[in-house]
């Protein structure tokens, strides 16, 4: 295998773009030409490829941006977006507890400049698919970025023994830190895990009867892109927290148009959109960045529960594993889910000890705590 390549994706790697990789060199080629109309519009990083063998990473690159969303930076996952969680779920009385740790994390990790941070694999999505991604080069990968970016941590985020089992030993082995991130639902084989739930068939009773108004979206109407991203806005940044990330109409379209997701939508009796799903799929396993729904809408209209059922079929049709990601824990338990731990690994060896210090200290406390709460409470 040739060394790792890091580069420009509007040059594009010295040896070349391997084959099959079509659709990664559109979303790095968009991301490195979006300029002053960024495609994800509270996230400020700079984005790189890398060529490692047959395979481009998208690299996301940070300094000290604080506050965008939690995709790129850890000071926002563990801290900001941690607290923001306790408003939503039920911690039950550990709740106070949480918000203390995750105020006391904040300053500890501004302290360790966690922000000063290369992430490898980053699709600046909620969920990144590793693939066939093994880890047989992250040694090479580790050294070229460490001499490159040597104040800065090492970061891959989306790790879960689930499908990574063996990508999770090889950065234990390296001696990478593994930090518990949060807890994803995961669905082995739809057809014996799903499908014979009772909520399940209820939902499928719902499908049918809107059954004439579902659309695979092989094209895009005009305003569909617009109204993509409004959907997803309804649910994720105003439902849930504005730390997500926050996809525009250009970033709708050019996942689209380059088939890095999959759209699937339920349209209303006027031809809008009313529900939505984007699926990404990789190495067998597929999940959704993009979920959405009018939630103006009565809940008896069952919107969610109709964007679910597209997503598991989606699934089913491309015999795929179902990454269900994070959230609605008992919906999605209920139909047959299960739950597992994600991790982000970081590579910290390189570091002054006293940023050391701070990642080994954070990854004992979330091993401790927030896991077994995460775990004992289904969050």
């Amino acid at each position: 295998m040739s060394a790792p390549d890091l580069f420009d994706p509007l040059v594009g790697p010295s040896t070349g773009w391997p084959a099959g990789c079509e659709a990664e060199r559109a979303y790095l080629e968009a991301f490195a030409q979006d300029g002053s109309a960024p495609l994800i519009s509270n996230l400020r990083t700079k984005v790189m490829g890398l060529r490692s063998g047959a395979r481009v990473f998208p690299v996301t690159v940070n300094e000290a941006e604080y506050g965008d969303a939690y995709v790129c930076l850890p000071h926002t996952a563990y801290a900001l977006y941690a607290k923001e969680e306790l408003r939503i779920v039920d911690a039950g009385p550990w709740t106070p507890a949480l918000g203390l740790l995750a105020s006391g994390a904040g300053a500890t990790l501004r302290a360790a400049r966690v922000n000063r941070i290369v992430h490898v694999n980053n699709y600046m999505l909620s969920t990144n698919l590793h693939g066939a991604w093994r880890g047989d080069d992250i040694d090479a990968i580790r050294d070229l970025l460490v001499k490159i970016y040597p104040e800065h941590l090492i970061a891959v985020r989306s790790l879960n023994a689930w499908s990574d089992e063996s990508l999770c030993q090889r950065f234990r082995d390296a001696g990478w830190k593994m930090l518990p991130a949060r807890q994803i639902y995961v669905t082995d084989d739809l057809e014996a895990d799903w499908l014979p739930h009772r909520d399940t068939r209820r939902d499928l009773d719902i499908l049918a009867a809107n059954a004439d108004r579902i659309d695979d979206m092989a094209t895009l109407r005009p305003g569909d892109a617009e109204r993509i991203a409004a959907l997803y806005a309804m649910l994720y940044l105003e439902r849930y927290s504005k730390l997500n990330p926050a996809f525009t109409a250009a970033y709708i379209e050019m996942t689209h148009r380059a088939q890095v997701f999959h759209y699937r939508g339920l349209r209303d009796e006027r031809g809008a959109l009313a529900a939505i799903v984007g699926c990404f799929v990789r190495g067998g396993v597929l999940t959704t960045p993009i979920v959405g729904y009018d939630t103006g809408r009565p809940a008896s209209d069952g919107l969610y529960r109709i964007a679910s059922v597209m997503l598991a079929q989606m699934a089913m049709e491309r015999g795929a594993r179902l990454n269900g990601s994070a959230g609605a824990a008992s919906f999605k338990r209920n139909r047959g889910a299960r739950a597992v731990i994600e991790y982000s690994a970081y590579f910290v060896d390189h570091l002054s000890f006293a940023r050391r210090a701070v990642i080994n200290g954070i990854e004992r406390l979330l091993n401790k705590v927030a896991v077994p709460v995460m775990q004992e409470r289904g969050l």
